[in-house]
């Protein structure tokens, strides 16, 4: 019992700490992505420690941490800035706008949930992922540049220097045994907060940041709902015309980003989440920060790593960071104003290293080189445009290749029975992509009078197969030929009974082939195996 008792509170411990890391880490980034999306930082703050509050105690993933982010904040800056010129100058239309907008897009997501679409991210291809992963370090690192002074003067080589350190202890920390279970993120960041404040440095730090953004600062109150949002754009069908598109595309990004991340930390963590639950957890979250006056969010890929390697396991190291973010707000903005920006960018450079695929490189001469096309596309259309156009054009171009292959391995072996029948012997699957070179398998012409098409070695996929087969019928017929079909899947004889009566006629049901009827019925399998004494 007490080995019980110390794990537990070893393991508290981990998860306090890594919330507490996940929190300073945090800041920067909703603060940065609500520079990015045209409103005050504190709308990202308040979508950071809500998004992140519901998501932690009612998502589908333990340990992974949501909040607002650059790939929703990009498509938002648009739906601002569109909503601002419908009003006059101060209005801040474009504010509410975008509050409407998360609303109707976390509905959209709790929809999804409730019809299990979470489950199709089965359908994402490992060089999907992987691209996904690349695109995404590199969208992350990209973003840190832009907290780098633009003069190479005395602060951006101090700057470099205190990003150096912080990583260094990083790396350094876990490989000193005695060292090793303190969180080393939370400890590169205390580390150079001390140097650069009781050093007296002159650095970039997080308030330093947000005034030059245009902000006033952290400090804020407890979110309270904006009950003004409903009161000052017109609740109308042109408004939903106007906030739909974007409801739906920003739902989608949210959605693909918080999967294809629970996927990620599923893999580190060897357990299994659950998508659909996540889909509604992110829905609630944003319906619930749409009323109380935050940016949006879904699941950070960058801060969710930082938490699973910091110890971060269960729901509490998100509850932690969410209320120790509010913290932050209500009572420590002044102490986290003097965090140094070059502290955090090192914590998030540790990040795109602990992220990017390094083994996409090992792979490049091992994988087909429609993989490694995917691969790159998705980590290129990821950084030009978004995740949901780069991971939907990968899935695509990896379904027309799979597509094409498939369409090319559609076999028919021939042979001729003793009393002059023909026997077509179709091996391969019969889907759309396979329809004209299966048509070319046959000579309707100059074979014999009697034909017959056995399928027990084909697929019979689609409705596209289905018709195939049923023209191929009719120009045997046409030419006074009787062609008789055997080893039809269920599903395709009965289609075929309900288009013509005469399919029971040309449909050989009395086949003696033990082969055929271990196909057609599973349950036989163990019946099968001893008849084969297998």
């Amino acid at each position: 019992m007490e080995k019980f008792i110390r794990k537990r509170v070893t393991n508290a411990g981990n998860e306090i700490f890594s919330g507490i890391t996940v929190a300073l880490a945090l800041v920067p980034e909703a603060v940065a992505f609500a520079f990015v999306a045209g409103v005050d930082p504190l709308v990202g703050l308040y979508a950071a420690f809500m998004v992140g509050l519901i998501t932690s105690i009612f998502g589908g993933r333990p340990g992974m941490i949501s909040g607002a982010t650059g790939a929703l904040a990009v498509v938002m800056v648009s739906l601002v800035s569109e909503g601002n010129a419908m009003g006059v100058e101060g209005d801040d239309l474009g504010l509410y706008y975008l509050f409407a907008t998360v609303i109707l897009m976390g509905f959209i997501q709790v929809l999804a949930g409730v019809l299990k679409l979470g489950k199709f991210v089965r359908l994402i291809p490992h060089p999907v992922m992987m691209g996904f992963v690349n695109g995404l370090a590199i969208v992350i690192f990209t973003s840190q540049l832009g907290m780098f002074p633009k003069e190479y003067n005395l602060g951006f080589w101090m700057m470099i220097a205190l990003i150096g350190l912080t990583m260094l202890i990083m790396w350094g920390l876990p490989k000193i045994k005695v060292l090793s279970k303190l969180p080393e993120a939370l400890i590169g960041i205390l580390v150079v907060s001390a140097i650069a404040i009781f050093g007296g440095l002159d650095v970039a730090t997080v308030g330093s940041f947000i005034r030059a953004g245009g902000g006033e600062g952290l400090k804020g109150g407890f979110p309270v709902p904006e009950l003004g949002t409903f009161s000052k754009i017109p609740m109308t069908i042109e408004t939903l015309w106007f906030i739909g598109p974007y409801a739906f595309i920003l739902a989608a990004i949210g959605l693909i980003e918080s999967l294809m991340t629970l996927n990620l930390i599923d893999d580190l963590t060897e357990t299994r989440g659950n998508g659909n639950r996540e889909c509604m957890a992110q829905g609630g979250a944003n319906i619930v920060t749409g009323f109380f006056g935050g940016m949006g969010g879904c699941a950070m890929i960058g801060q969710s790593i930082i938490n699973i390697k910091g110890g971060g396991r269960t729901r509490l190291s998100g509850i932690v960071a969410a209320l120790t973010l509010l913290g932050f707000i209500l009572f420590a903005s002044g102490m986290i104003e003097q965090v140094p920006i070059a502290a955090l960018v090192g914590v998030m450079f540790m990040v795109v290293i602990g992220t990017f695929a390094w083994s996409s490189f090992r792979i490049i001469n091992k994988i087909p080189l429609t993989d490694l096309f995917v691969l790159i596309l998705v980590s290129s259309l990821t950084v030009i445009f978004d995740l949901a156009i780069a991971v939907i054009s990968g899935v695509i171009v990896s379904a027309l290749v799979f597509s094409w292959e498939n369409a090319k391995r559609i076999r028919a072996r021939k042979r001729m029975k003793e009393d002059g029948t023909k026997v077509y012997e179709i091996w391969g699957p019969l889907f759309f992509g396979s329809i004209t070179a299966f048509n070319e398998k046959f000579d309707v012409n100059n074979d014999p009078k009697s034909i017959e098409i056995d399928f027990i070695e084909a697929r019979i996929s689609d409705h596209s197969a289905f018709e195939a087969i049923l023209n191929l019928v009719k120009k045997y017929e046409a030419v006074g030929k009787i062609i008789y079909l055997k080893h039809l899947s269920a599903d395709c004889k009965v289609l075929l009974y309900k288009a013509d009566e005469k399919f029971h006629q040309i449909i050989i049901e009395d086949i003696d082939d033990p082969r055929y009827h271990l196909a057609e019925n599973p349950e036989n399998f163990t019946k099968g195996l001893g008849e084969y004494n297998l």
